[in-house]
């Protein structure tokens, strides 16, 4: 009975950080879901995805950007200016310095107000 146990305790350490490493890397779909009721009998239903959380060295896709947009005038921004090739664009609130490759470069948080 010792020896049983021993082996499942070694499973269970071995195969325990296999399985943290495949949450980690489950696809990150985040949604708000609002729902009021008005006082007239109508229910209104609000459904909006949450800013994503950009990091360094990750490829970035505009279409999982809020509110996307290349930013140009990025003084405004207190940005500095971009290398040739480079571009920032707006996710959310934050500033996200893109490569030519497509991966992100650098994230400010919170440079839109």
């Amino acid at each position: 009975m010792k020896t049983f146990a021993k082996a499942m305790l070694a499973a269970t350490l071995t195969i325990s950080p296999l399985i943290a490493t495949m949450a980690e890397a489950a696809p990150q779909h985040r949604t708000t879901t609002v729902v009021r009721d008005r006082g007239d009998g109508r229910t209104v239903v609000t459904t909006r995805t949450t800013a994503r959380d950009w990091r360094p060295g990750q490829r970035f896709e505009r279409r999982y950007a809020p509110n996307y947009r290349r930013v140009t005038e990025y003084r405004t921004y207190r940005l500095r200016a971009p290398q040739r090739g480079f571009y920032w664009a707006r996710s959310g609130r934050d500033a996200v310095l893109v490569r030519p490759n497509g991966t992100i470069a650098e994230v400010r948080r919170g440079a839109f107000r």
